[in-house]
């Protein structure tokens, strides 16, 4: 099997509209959360959240093109552009794969339609509609846009989307069944209806997101989308690319228990189902991005899950804390950031601390971020219905 090297990768956040300005916040402990101005929020228990300001579509879209594309689909876009040129890849089109993760689809499209379907009585919609909404437009818009025909589609598996997305564009290429693929994830979940679903279910903050910490209040929803470009290691090496790290495992798992209560036990499997597929030992690895979403059940119980797995856990940190949970896209933000930790030699911190919980008994890298060179890192998602996925990357070198 072949070594896999990610050369591109490709963010639009809360936190910036490119990769460099994504990590220049995590690294300064910034946070992007603040004040939700796409929607009316007043009738609601929470107002605030991680949203992409500023975002002019026809900025990077034909005007045409923006006109038929929801804005979690656009979001890809950008960041898929930005990780083709920065791996300066040009794909051979049928070789390629598109692996995309997406928890909700075009849910901007979906609360207009029905708001003009059942308060303005209108019986006549854009054509587009169901293009618009339907969650693999991200994985179709990249293959269309940059004529990739090799294996395209979109992975929904709530929370883990995006990590699952990677895994398997991972597997994809390692295996041999494709030369290159783009993978990641998107969303866009600032839509009214959205959010009073995740008020129905009392896990948002009122405030702001503070995983690990005794206080802790809930998550904070966040939108965006992040993107990498894999391809072999050593066709990587042969071109003269610029190698960021290896991904090199992938571990996924099923809870099969409860459909919103995280479990210890299924957390770990992942876990180490990744670290074998890595050909990784634990004490090698030096770093964890957590899916720490800063609700009560999943920080406590994921502590529960590393401590079962290491001996001596290395440092960890919620990067939610600064680019809120974006659902379906998560994974890959949180990869990408494990990927500039590589770069700078530098892990990110655990934003908005404020006391120690004995529950999470963790070096959470407290508000500030630390200098030093790991080894290997992990990136946890853990999603709703029990779904499991952990990515591994090291050191290419």
């Amino acid at each position: 099997m072949r070594r896999v090297a990610v050369t591109g990768v490709g963010v639009i956040s809360a936190l910036g509209a490119n990769c460099a300005a994504f990590w220049k916040s995590l690294s300064d402990g910034v946070s992007g959360i603040g004040p939700i101005t796409a929607v009316d929020c007043s009738p609601l228990r929470f107002a605030n959240g991680a949203e992409v300001r500023g975002f002019d579509p026809f900025l990077h879209f034909d005007p045409k093109v923006a006109m038929q594309l929801d804005r979690s689909v656009q979001l890809a876009g950008v960041a898929a552009a930005e990780a083709l040129r920065t791996s300066s890849l040009h794909p051979q089109p049928e070789r390629t794969a598109v692996v995309t993760g997406c928890c909700v689809g075009g849910k901007w499209t979906e609360d207009e339609t029905y708001r003009q379907l059942y308060a303005e009585k209108k019986t006549r919609f854009d054509p587009l509609t169901i293009p618009r909404v339907m969650a693999n437009g991200s994985a179709s818009w990249i293959s269309m846009h940059h004529g990739i025909t090799g294996p395209a589609y979109t992975v929904s598996t709530a929370c883990a989307s995006a990590a699952h997305a990677i895994g398997q564009a991972f597997w994809m290429v390692r295996s041999g069944m494709v030369d290159a693929a783009v993978a990641g994830g998107n969303e866009a979940p600032f839509a009214f209806g959205m959010l009073r679903g995740w008020e129905a279910m009392r896990v948002v903050s009122p405030d702001t997101c503070r995983p690990f910490t005794l206080d802790r209040k809930g998550l904070i929803l966040g939108e965006g989308a992040a993107m990498l470009v894999l391809e072999p290691l050593e066709s990587a090496r042969a071109r003269g690319a610029h190698v960021i790290a290896e991904i090199c495992g992938f571990g996924m798992t099923s809870d099969a228990s409860h459909i919103t209560m995280p479990s210890a036990e299924g957390a770990a499997a992942a876990i180490r189902a990744a670290l074998a597929d890595g050909g990784l030992a634990p004490e090698q690895i030096g770093y964890i991005n957590a899916h720490g979403t800063g609700t009560p059940a999943n920080d406590s119980t994921e502590t529960k899950a590393i401590r079962s797995v290491f001996a001596a856990p290395p440092p960890v940190s919620s990067t939610k804390s600064m680019h809120g949970h974006t659902l379906g896209a998560a994974g890959a933000l949180e990869a990408a950031a494990v990927l500039m930790a590589f770069e700078r030699d530098l892990l990110p911190p655990t934003a908005n601390f404020t006391q120690p919980d004995p529950a999470c008994d963790l070096d959470v890298i407290p508000n500030e971020a630390r200098a030093g060179q790991v080894e290997a890192a992990l990136s946890n998602s853990f999603a709703f219905g029990g779904l499991n996925a952990v990515l591994a990357f090291r050191h290419a070198d």
